[in-house]
């Protein structure tokens, strides 16, 4: 049931933006870029480039923003989209995992997979605001966002539940999906030519709880609702929004589902899980559908997880 996670510091902190290079270290922190609309310069690293994506060995790639890629599902649907001739940006809080992502797709220069990883904590809206404008000056357009982030938070009674951890996944699963989503709409109204496509990761948490999941199932529930407001405005704008609602991908957050998990029934048995691959193949289907046809809403899961007739 458990997407994989990138927890998020505090949202006290003053934000930055890093931008990452593929086959080296990321760079040092910098200011966070101002606004779209207010910046009147680009840094080297940001320099325009939207041929980048359509020239040479990139002929014809249409560009895709994974948020959470440097581990679990996030990775093995970026990978994914790698293999689908996609170009790949990858956002997460990890510099290092997201460069083992972007080892792992096999960049090799303008002959091979485009890849850019951006190391971006999408609770913080400077952050995203810097993150969007290093795909515009990078790649002049934006086809397609998995907003994927999210962290489950500590499985414990709810009157144990303390303000922090709520608000860690609230600020993480709703608020970053939020930010990442307006800031994609935004870009993909205003190019040309205009539209894209939004999948958000949702759960079978937007179903049905688990025990001790308060957090993470109120925050997957509004993520359904974010999923119809966002189909509903972008219709003007061939904005595509769709939502993919997962259970027991075998993931580094999904670990304890082998070892046993507290059941409704009170009991603690292990589950089946599935390979993350299998999610990534339906996303990628998602997204090479024209503007003209959408996935509302795809639920994929271990065939045997105890999710039909639990409780």
């Amino acid at each position: 049931m458990a997407q994989n996670t990138e927890r998020a510091g505090t949202a006290d902190a003053a934000p930055v933006a890093r931008a990452g290079q593929v086959g080296g270290t990321a760079t040092a922190d910098r200011p966070t870029l101002p606004a779209p609309a207010a910046r009147g310069g680009r840094t080297p690293r940001t320099a325009p480039a939207p041929q980048e994506a359509r020239e040479d060995g990139a002929a014809g790639r249409k560009v895709a923003l994974v948020t959470g890629a440097g581990s679990g599902i996030g990775r093995a649907v970026a990978l994914a989209l790698a293999a689908a001739h996609w170009t790949v940006v990858l956002a997460g809080r990890r510099a290092e995992a997201l460069e083992e992502t972007a080892r792992q797709v096999g960049y090799a220069g303008i002959e091979g997979p485009a890849v850019l990883p951006v190391p971006t904590d999408v609770t913080r809206p400077g952050e995203v605001d810097a993150l969007f404008a290093a795909v515009r000056d990078r790649f002049g357009r934006l086809d397609l966002l998995f907003n994927n982030a999210g962290t489950f938070g500590p499985p414990v009674p709810v009157e144990e539940l303390s303000y922090e951890d709520w608000r860690t996944v609230v600020d993480t699963n709703l608020n970053g999906a939020f930010l990442c989503a307006q800031a994609a709409f935004r870009t993909m109204k205003e190019q040309d030519p205009q539209g894209g496509r939004i999948i958000n990761n949702g759960s079978i948490s937007a179903h049905v709880p688990r025990p001790h999941s308060i957090a993470y199932t109120a925050t997957k529930h509004a993520m359904t609702g974010l999923t119809k407001s966002l189909s509903l405005d972008g219709r003007p704008y061939r904005i595509a929004c769709g939502q993919i609602d997962i259970g027991n991908a075998a993931t580094e957050m999904t670990g304890r589902m082998q070892t046993g998990v507290l059941q409704a029934s009170g009991r603690t048995e292990a589950e089946p899980v599935m390979d993350a691959a299998d999610v990534a193949r339906t996303v990628v289907h998602m997204a090479a559908l024209p503007l003209e046809a959408n996935v509302q809403f795809a639920t994929v899961m271990a065939t045997a997880m105890p999710y039909i007739g639990r409780g």
